[in-house]
């Protein structure tokens, strides 16, 4: 049996280096996902629709990264609970009318579970706790409803844009009067007449005021105008 020449030897052995060296590493990398080198605490919370999320998603308080999704499963046909580890020295600040709902990375990332900060007044939550939960908007709603949005306002330009393109034709009552000259200035006329006849009309108000017949009835009105403002103004100096 022949020996292993000394450059197999250090193949071999540098392989095996390697390879445990990437042991290790995956191990504390995974280790660091699972929180598995800090003190941690559990939570729970159930979801109707947990839309996508996985174990090992992230778990964030304050837009901070807290911990990881521990398990998944599904409870009943409506029902699906996450649990969560979470590092121990977030805890004091979780409280037990905390929320966690389910949000995205962004509009496309990874899901992330968000947990909601409470009211300083409330008691800390403990390990296990279960804490209400919000249901996620699907994106493929949010989708659904943008292009239905979309659709209407494309829909209300064409309508707009046909109205504006019968005016300028010309047709109906509002294309009339803008295209039509004529109608535009009888309208002028029209105005025109009715600013002279006010002002004929206030010229004989003033010739009846000076007519020797209707004088007297024009004077009476003005002292009953007279006497009611002075009894107005009466009354309100009596109510200071």
């Amino acid at each position: 049996m022949e020996s292993h020449s000394p450059a197999f030897k250090f193949r071999l052995g540098l392989f095996i280096v390697v390879g445990i060296g990437l042991f290790v590493l995956g191990i504390f990398i995974i280790g660091k996902q699972k929180n598995l080198f800090n003190p941690v605490f559990s939570l729970k919370a159930n979801f109707h629709n947990v839309s996508g999320l996985q174990v090992g998603n992230t778990i964030r308080f304050s837009g901070i990264n807290i911990g990881t999704v521990d398990n998944i499963r599904i409870i009943n046909d409506s029902t699906v609970r996450v649990e969560m580890l979470i590092k121990k020295d977030v805890q004091k600040f979780i409280k037990t009318d905390s929320q966690a709902a389910i949000g995205s990375e962004g509009i496309i990332g990874d899901k992330v579970v968000v947990i909601t900060q409470g009211y300083e007044s409330k008691k800390i939550v403990k390990s296990g706790q279960m804490i209400s939960s919000v249901e996620p908007i699907e994106t493929d709603a949010i989708m659904r409803s943008i292009k239905t949005t979309a659709e209407n306002a494309a829909l209300a330009t064409e309508d707009i844009a046909g109205i504006v393109a019968k005016i300028n034709d010309g047709e109906g009552t509002l294309g009339r009067l803008i295209q039509d000259k004529t109608m535009a200035n009888n309208i002028d006329k029209t105005i025109l007449n009715l600013k002279t006849s006010s002002k004929k009309l206030d010229q004989n108000m003033e010739a009846a005021k000076s007519n020797f017949l209707l004088r007297g009835y024009f004077k009476k009105k003005e002292k009953a105008a007279a006497k009611a403002k002075a009894a107005a103004e009466k009354k309100k100096n009596d109510k200071k």
